[in-house]
């Protein structure tokens, strides 16, 4: 066998082996992951709820939109902790 049958970068060195695949979660841990972010999605609920709420208020508080706001960011968070969840599992 000859060299020139094996592919070479344009630089002109040899091909680097592909990564490894990064170690598999365990099912408990997948499971704690997916309760803990169903658990995060309630703050979220509240803050639609809060926020609902104050769009039809002719003067809203501006410290009860921080708060929607917050629990909108700790709702998204749950989000995306399902998603992983979810998503590394398969």
């Amino acid at each position: 066998m000859s060299d020139e049958s094996r592919p070479i970068n344009p630089d002109g060195s040899p091909p680097s082996l592909p990564s490894p695949l990064p170690p598999r979660r365990g099912g408990c841990a997948t499971a704690f992951m997916a309760l803990f972010g169903l658990f995060l999605l309630l703050p979220g609920l509240c803050a639609l709820l809060i926020g609902g709420s104050t769009v039809f208020d002719s003067r809203p508080d501006p410290s009860l939109l921080s708060l929607a706001l917050l629990g909108l960011a700790v709702g998204f968070a749950g989000v995306m902790l399902v998603r992983a969840a979810i998503k590394g599992s398969s």
